[in-house]
């Protein structure tokens, strides 16, 4: 029996899978299954995968259930301890899956482990090396373009892994829920990997497992911002924090995630985005408490203190890429 199944998630994405599946064929590992579902797509990719791989398992869905809906289906209908989700835009190294079983294997209080996502076309640099919180609520990509050279180092705890190429341990869904259908796309992983925090598991970093990504591929038309982007992604920010936070702790960092909404609006005012990052915001705010907050529980201070610590900790990581991001881009010039 398999030890792992792996859930495309596909969205008209043609011109990613033969890459993608091709390097999935050529895995060292090879206890391990795949079951894509399909979102409607009407570039045909569904059909191709009948054709070329008539072995994996396909569903394809009437309409668009979004990221979160189709991995929902995937994850329901594995029969395996761990379950992979890989993004459609991405090609794998020989031994990603090995590595990936190996690292959740090592704990059992590990929910999740994020890859080594490097950029499909910058291949010296990082896309993604787990995902962090800081204070202002700004969820951001640990090593997004730096050198992969600086992310070597093995189980590094991260506050959620990134499910576009991350393992995770099936059983902990049945206890803190799956990724939530209202996110659609955009900080379900985050929203799941925090409510996994809560209940005190954890989410680490695995360098071992190399994944080359396209980034946006499907959602945003390879553009790094787009109005259903930068809109999903605000009302969902309101989403986790409403969802995750207790109320004290939300009055705790008022001013912090007061601070972080008015940077993000200024940021998206100057790239012409800033309507549709106030209506994600009025949205999220208006549909908030359709969510299923995560109920407060006295047996789990330890837990709120340790996510506080991270999202402190986030701050100063976050600062600290900045900078010699911003200082490396001014020595390229």
């Amino acid at each position: 029996m398999p030890t792992t199944t792996v859930v495309i998630p596909n969205y008209n994405g043609m011109k990613f899978l033969p890459a993608c599946m091709e390097s999935l064929m050529k895995q060292d590992y090879k206890d391990f299954t795949i079951l894509m579902i399909d979102n409607a797509s009407a570039d045909g990719s569904a059909d191709w995968m009948s054709e070329h791989y008539p072995f994996v398992p396909l569903i394809r869905n009437n309409e668009n259930l979004g990221f979160s809906g189709a991995v929902n289906q995937g994850i329901s209908l594995s029969e395996t301890p761990y379950v992979i989700l890989l993004n459609n835009d991405v090609e794998v190294d020989p031994g990603y899956v090995g590595a990936m079983v190996r690292a959740i294997e090592s704990d059992p209080r590990i929910f999740s482990v994020s890859a080594k996502m490097i950029r499909f076309y910058e291949r010296d640099m990082i896309d993604d090396a787990g995902d962090l919180m800081n204070l202002i609520g700004w969820a951001f990509q640990r090593g997004i373009a730096r050198d992969v050279k600086l992310y070597e180092k093995d189980m590094v705890p991260v506050f959620s892994a990134c499910a576009g190429a991350a393992i995770y341990r099936k059983e902990v869904f049945d206890r803190i829920g799956m990724f939530d259908p209202m996110h659609f796309a955009y900080l379900e992983d985050l929203d799941v990997g925090y409510r996994a925090r809560l209940y005190g598991y954890r989410n680490v970093y695995c360098s071992k497992a190399v994944v080359y990504h396209v980034g946006s591929g499907t959602s945003a038309d390879g553009n790094k911002y787009s109005d259903f982007k930068v809109k999903t992604a605000a009302r969902n920010s309101i989403y986790v924090l409403y969802k995750n936070m207790p109320l004290l702790q939300l009055i705790w960092n008022f001013f912090p995630l007061l601070l972080g909404y008015l940077l993000k609006l200024s940021f998206f005012k100057k790239r012409g985005f800033g309507d549709a990052y106030r209506e994600g915001l009025k949205e999220g705010f208006a549909k908030r408490k359709e969510c299923k907050k995560v109920p407060f529980s006295f047996t789990r201070i330890g837990n709120y203190i340790v996510i506080q610590w991270m999202l402190f900790t986030g701050m100063i990581i976050y600062t600290w890429e900045y900078l010699h991001r911003k200082h490396s881009k001014s020595n390229s010039w």
